[in-house]
């Protein structure tokens, strides 16, 4: 009988920082009105403490959803595993992969960012994935496509 290794993580990560600019720009123009309204006095005031707190839980979703995103490769299969109250994941094992795809926009190329396209699984704003691509592609033998 023939037993098979265990499964070794490769290579974990969560998704580039970039993604986390939209919200929290977002919550610093909310939290500056609050600051605003706060500055005009009474009553003003009170909606401007409940502008700013719905701006920080604005940032804080946004960080916690990041933090809790991870791209992950085994010696098996490449993952991504998102959420907090309902965990999603998406699998695709490397055995059936076909072709492997980088998608790199000007922006992405200049912050080191992109979308990694390996089969079923379509991951973007994957942190220098360059490097990710090049061990998928390794491991699977497959020709590189970017």
């Amino acid at each position: 009988m023939r037993r098979s290794l265990p499964e070794q993580v490769l290579y974990e990560t969560r998704r580039h920082g970039i993604v986390l600019a939209g919200s929290l720009s977002k919550a610093l123009v909310l939290a500056a009105a609050g600051a605003a309204l706060v500055a005009l006095g009474w009553p003003y005031s009170a909606g401007g403490v409940v502008v700013m707190a719905v701006a920080a839980l604005i940032a804080l979703r946004a960080v916690w959803r990041w933090d809790r995103t991870k791209l992950v490769l085994t010696s098996d299969q490449l993952y991504v595993v998102s959420g907090v109250l309902r965990r999603r994941s998406a699998t695709v094992r490397l055995s059936n992969l076909g072709a492997i795809e980088l998608e790199q926009t000007l922006p992405g190329r200049l912050l080191g960012y992109g979308t990694l396209i390996a089969g079923e699984l379509e991951v973007d704003f994957v942190p220098e994935p360059g490097e990710l691509h090049e061990l998928v592609a390794g491991l699977t033998g497959s020709r590189l496509a970017a």
